[in-house]
């Protein structure tokens, strides 16, 4: 019986590929029992807000890249901050982006339930680390 890390983790991001590699790493990793896969930031806040409106829990890990057509991950962040869930200060938000521009690494720091900038991609060492 595998012993997960976490319950749940939230992966965002528009490219499929990357979410297909992201998504075995973590499984084979025995990161979460259960990977949810949103590929853009409004379908993932969607997801977000409709456990709220059912007093179910956000996930424990959100993975988000930043750069992403519509909404970016910045965007992603500043709504996240507007959730009521009880559980929202717990969750650990986790940068996984190729940007390797310094500005966005500061940005990053304006939100608190950021907890690490990654870049891509993700290998099991880095789960370890989260």
């Amino acid at each position: 019986m595998p012993n997960f890390r976490y319950h749940k983790a939230l992966l965002i991001d528009d490219n499929f590929v990357d979410n297909m590699i992201n998504e075995k790493i973590m499984v084979s990793s025995d990161f979460a029992e259960e990977v949810i896969i949103k590929q853009s930031c409004e379908s993932a806040l969607n997801y977000l807000h409709d456990l709220e409106k059912n007093n179910q829990n956000l996930p424990e890990v959100v993975f988000l890249d930043i750069r992403m057509p519509i909404k970016t991950g910045f965007d992603f962040l500043v709504e996240f901050q507007d959730l009521q869930s009880p559980n929202k200060a717990d969750v650990k938000i986790v940068i996984l982006s190729s940007s390797l521009d310094p500005k966005d690494h500061k940005k990053v720091i304006e939100f608190n339930n950021v907890t690490d900038f990654y870049g891509k991609p993700l290998t099991s060492e880095l789960l370890k680390q989260i």
